[in-house]
């Protein structure tokens, strides 16, 4: 649902003339910040404004952190002594997803350190550094255990203890699902937390892969099938890296961002009154919910008073319509040229400079 502000303002009744009902407008758009929005507004403004709260994503990631902290080390002996490449794979991503973990922590407290003068955007780019490494790493053991997995395939293991495979593989999955309820809900506009929670879900997968080879080494004696859902579970842990890794290089490389068309922010600027045309329009995101824009306009405002006007008008189209954060803008009237009347000129020195200039141009 997207919030309109006449359904914040539903009693206001505006005066007919509409230049001022426009201005009044724009003034009651200034304050959309705030209001409160409904709790089912998915405007962007809404969710721009109300990022999750720094220590509440650490301690989110705390708890995450012991949790697969403690129950790697159990899935790692048991996976030794049981035999299982899934059960090894799955503790090596547990313990992989430790440093993950401890990255996105790391990068939330340099995240919360204040803009300055070196850093006028503040350090919210360190979380998109850590969902990158986060993801890059996730890549790299989706092809380790797709390779370990190949190589067994050609000569499986017949020594697999499937019953302590599966107790485990069960308990690890209990631990993971406990973790994707902690970070579901906000990964969503966070890539940092995307990164940590992808390590999760993967991990959720590995375990539920362990408990279906386990239980066909058990039931059937298919060694194989240890191997092949190792593989299984490499391909799916690829295919949720990828859109990580390449929404942070989309931040990083500072591209358009994808819920934003260029040419619908650049019409509804050329629409708006005293606009003439748009030129050298650039748009990225800072980071999730931090879009920025910066543009030349010309404008038919040659008076400074009207300008600042206009520019203040244009900063809340930008802010309410798109979800814009950071706004620079640069408004340019046309030159006119300057007129002499020969007959009655200002002053005699114009008559003596148009001469030369006249002379110049030849």
């Amino acid at each position: 649902m997207k919030c309109s502000l006449r359904e914040h303002f539903t009693g206001l009744t505006l005066t007919p003339d509409e230049d001022t009902e426009r201005r009044l407008l724009l003034d009651l758009y200034s304050l959309e910040f705030m209001v409160a929005h409904p709790a089912n507004c998915y405007c962007p403004q809404h969710s721009a404004m109300m990022p999750i709260d720094s220590a509440k994503k650490a301690r989110l990631l705390w708890i995450a952190l012991g949790l697969i902290g403690g129950f790697s080390v159990v899935e790692l002996l048991v996976s030794l002594s049981s035999g299982s490449l899934a059960l090894l794979a799955e503790a090596g991503h547990m313990i992989s997803d430790c440093g993950a973990l401890a990255i996105a922590l790391l990068a939330t407290w340099i995240a919360r350190f204040p803009a300055s003068a070196r850093a006028p955007f503040g350090y919210r780019r360190v979380e998109i550094l850590a969902a990158l490494v986060n993801g890059l790493g996730l890549v790299a053991i989706a092809f380790w255990v797709g390779s370990e997995a190949i190589a067994r395939l050609q000569a499986p293991a017949s020594d697999i203890v499937a019953l302590p495979m599966l107790l485990t593989a069960i308990a690890g999955l209990g631990v993971n699902l406990l973790n994707i309820a902690l970070l579901h809900n906000h990964s969503h506009h966070d890539l940092n937390l995307k990164g940590a929670f992808l390590h999760m879900v993967a991990d959720a997968a590995g375990s539920v892969g362990v408990i279906i080879a386990a239980i066909a080494v058990w039931a059937w004696g298919w060694a194989w099938a240890d191997s092949a859902i190792s593989l299984v579970v490499a391909v799916f842990i690829l295919i949720g890296a990828i859109p990580l890794v390449r929404q942070s290089l989309n931040v990083l490389l500072e591209t358009t961002p994808r819920h934003l068309d260029a040419a619908q922010v650049q019409a509804a600027l050329e629409a708006a009154s005293g606009v003439l045309r748009v030129e050298q329009m650039r748009l990225w995101a800072i980071a999730p919910g931090q879009e920025a824009i910066a543009a030349r306009l010309w404008v038919d405002r040659a008076d400074g008073a009207a300008r600042d006007r206009l520019l203040q008008e244009l900063h809340t189209l930008l802010q309410v319509e798109f979800g814009m954060a950071d706004i620079f803008l640069e408004l340019s009237a046309p030159l006119l040229p300057h007129l002499v009347s020969l007959s009655q000129p200002a002053s005699l020195d114009q008559l003596a400079i148009m001469p030369v200039s006249l002379s110049s141009n030849r």
